[in-house]
């Protein structure tokens, strides 16, 4: 069967409407820009794609015009391919919105937020399949959007990560059940505001109606502000509200699901407070998707499901034990508030890595956390100095901070040297990688292979 035969008939129109007479320009070619132009040239469109890092690179005259540009993700807003189109009135969209053009009847569900929006989305598909449903992982997780449109079997359920940079070019994000985890700053080194940052967040609601569905963090003040005012059913996971839908109950170390225990706490087999907050807000979104799964039944699975789960890699993920040292592998709390949140949940005196690239954001803000869980905080790379100036004179010499640079190798020895048995090292930077790393998985992976003296 042909990809084009594949496609829903109705889809298939909306895609070619897309360029009825033009092309479409695609920029950027990684997985979701390829699978973009994949899906488009099955749809029969014309397609221009480029990279600029494979020659001949973008022809800017081309782009300018394209009935419309088809962003990456990762392509700054700011990059001469998207200038371009701006100044010359080419409409920007996202690889999402092609793949919901393409899909106008996809069952999914949407998640976004600062913090835990991977762990959601992965435990919100993980607890669909144990309800055994045939669901994938698509957007900033697991497959782009753009090949389930092409594939020879549909997933009963898509779950799909959505993040600020997509949002904003995806107008007709409308999932079944919507998934704010959280909002705190980040993104500051790309958003002119801390509002505008928010704004794109919020897209995620933009066209929800009367019998729309969203699952809010009641615990976050400014995620109850900005959703107040949205159409259809608020749901609420809380670590504190009895009141919410999915709450925990601290003094029974139950988590909580529709008025009745959902699971003890021990057997979530994930670190930290904030990862039951995750988990409450994975159940709560399931347990809404479908009335279906509200049962005796329902709720045992999702149970199930939850202690069945494994730490996704690079976030909070326990690498081992070595010499009574546990390593924790938290690269992708490139935030403030992850790194904060992560430290939060250590129960053990922590030796704090804490570098990178600069984002923006105060290192103050994380001061109590260091105070109640560091040992000690080794700040590294370009972001050091900074880390040091906001953390050292605060401290007061409380918590030593100590000033490395930019080996990472020096890093952990240092680490390995300061820490002893019954600590925590952990590698949460609330910085981006971009300066001695490709990525947040390198950084991880480099920490594992070093933590376990590989």
């Amino acid at each position: 069967m042909s990809d084009a035969l594949r496609l829903d008939p109705r889809g298939l129109a909306r895609l070619r409407a897309l360029a009825p007479a033009g092309e479409v320009a695609v920029v950027g070619l990684g997985a979701s820009g390829r699978a973009a132009t994949t899906l488009l040239e099955a749809a029969g469109v014309s397609v221009y794609a480029s990279d600029a890092k494979h020659p001949p690179g973008h022809d800017l005259a081309r782009i300018a015009r394209a009935a419309v540009v088809v962003a990456s993700p990762g392509v700054p807003p700011d990059a001469p391919p998207l200038a371009t189109a701006r100044a010359h009135g080419v409409p920007i969209i996202s690889e999402i919105e092609v793949a919901l053009r393409a899909m106008p009847d996809l069952p999914y569900i949407g998640i976004t937020g600062t913090n835990g929006k991977t762990t959601v989305t992965a435990l919100i598909a993980h607890l669909l399949r144990a309800l055994g449903k045939r669901t994938v992982e698509a957007g900033n997780i697991g497959t782009p959007l753009s090949a389930i449109a092409v594939a020879p079997e549909k997933p009963e359920w898509v779950v799909i990560e959505l993040s600020s940079f997509q949002l904003h070019d995806t107008p007709s994000v409308a999932p079944q059940v919507a998934v704010l985890t959280n909002l705190a700053p980040d993104h500051l080194d790309r958003y002119a505001t801390l509002a505008e940052y928010y704004d794109d967040k919020q897209r995620l609601f933009a066209n929800a109606t009367s019998a729309s569905q969203r699952v809010v963090n009641a615990d976050d003040a400014e995620v109850m502000r900005r959703t107040a005012a949205v159409a259809g059913a608020a749901r609420k996971f809380s670590l504190h509200d009895a009141h919410a839908e999915a709450w925990y109950d601290a003094a029974r170390s139950l988590l909580m699901l529709a008025g009745a225990p959902l699971l003890e706490r021990p057997l979530l087999p994930l670190l930290g407070d904030h990862n039951v907050a995750n988990a409450l807000a994975a159940a709560l979104a399931v347990w809404v998707a479908d009335p279906a799964f509200q049962t005796t039944t329902g709720r045992a699975k999702l149970a199930a499901g939850l202690m069945s789960f494994h730490a996704i890699p690079h976030r909070l993920e326990p690498v081992g034990e070595v010499a009574g040292v546990l390593w924790v592998n938290d690269s992708k709390a490139t935030n403030i508030g992850a790194a904060r949140t992560a430290l939060e949940g250590m129960t053990r005196p922590t030796v704090l890595l804490l570098g990178g690239r600069h984002k923006g954001e105060p290192y103050t803000a994380m001061l109590e956390a260091v105070r109640a869980h560091a040992k000690v905080v080794l700040a590294y790379g370009e972001s050091a100095p900074i880390i040091e100036a906001d953390l050292a004179a605060a401290l007061g010499g409380a918590v030593p901070v100590e000033r490395l640079g930019s080996s990472f190798e020096q890093v952990i020895a240092r680490a390995r040297a300061l820490a002893a048995p019954g600590d925590v090292v952990l590698l949460a930077p609330a910085c981006s990688s971009y300066d001695m790393f490709k990525n947040y998985e390198e950084r991880g992976a480099t920490f594992r292979r070093l933590a376990l003296g590989q």
